[in-house]
């Protein structure tokens, strides 16, 4: 009975467990089943993974995109380029590879949002597993940003550092942290949102609530404004490659 899931430590707001069991009926594997795996400590994984002999492969989310990389055989580049693992491979010989999915997936959204014509920069908020897979996409479309976060970095800028002229050369804002995730829906990054305009293009990664309130805020401003959720589509359908190598 080949088994999946998604490991993290708060699933409360994940779709993947629904996309994956409708994926299962479709493609009529009964045997299939895709669970949530909440563990308080990425040093639970070793055992989790003990209790469950016939997993396959696994999602990973926040907050151990990064954490996971120590229990990992080895990481793929995909994994190795961004820092970040959101995707376990488990090899027929026992071995546990790390991939990240998450640049294809975010890759492939953005173009299909923004104009063709698009050279803006961008401003990327938050500097987790997630971001660092933004980054590396925006660099492969060449498109130029910061990373925005609350402490000081040696290189980006903190939100405090966020002037209406600042937001003014970066026409692309993508949210990369949980803010506003379900149940916290009423969360907001912090930047200054009445200096927003129709020419700016705002870009969330979360998927639950289907608008966010940082979505909302920019729209009322007239910015265009798009979700996380075909980028989870288009970052599980790699996943589900990497697990099966096209063979189901």
């Amino acid at each position: 009975m080949p088994e999946f899931g998604l490991l993290g430590r708060s699933l409360q707001h994940s779709f993947s467990q629904t996309y994956f069991s409708q994926k299962f009926d479709s493609l009529h594997l009964a045997d299939h089943h895709y669970e949530l795996f909440e563990l308080p400590f990425i040093d639970a994984l070793p055992e989790l993974l003990g209790q469950h002999p016939n997993l396959r492969g696994l999602n990973v989310t926040i907050p151990y995109k990064e954490q996971v990389w120590p229990y990992l055989s080895e990481v793929a580049s995909s994994a190795a380029r961004v820092g970040a693992v959101n995707v376990i491979e488990f090899a027929p010989d026992g071995r546990l590879i790390g991939h990240n999915t998450d640049v294809v997936g975010f890759r492939i959204s953005l173009s299909g949002f923004l104009p063709p014509d698009f050279t803006g920069r961008a401003l990327i908020l938050g500097s987790g597993g997630a971001s660092k897979a933004v980054e590396v996409a925006l660099r492969d479309l060449g498109i130029g940003c910061w990373v925005v976060s609350r402490n000081p970095m040696g290189t980006g800028l903190t939100y405090a550092e966020l002037t209406a002229q600042v937001l003014e050369d970066h026409l692309l804002i993508i949210n990369a942290t949980p803010l506003g995730t379900y149940p916290n829906i009423e969360q907001f990054p912090p930047i200054p949102y009445e200096t927003l305009t129709p020419q700016h293009y705002l870009f969330d990664l979360i998927y639950n609530p289907s608008e966010t309130e940082f979505m909302r805020r920019g729209q009322a401003q007239g910015a265009q404004t798009k979700n996380g959720f075909e980028m989870l589509c288009l970052q599980a359908e790699a996943a589900w490659e990497i697990w099966t190598g096209g063979r189901e």
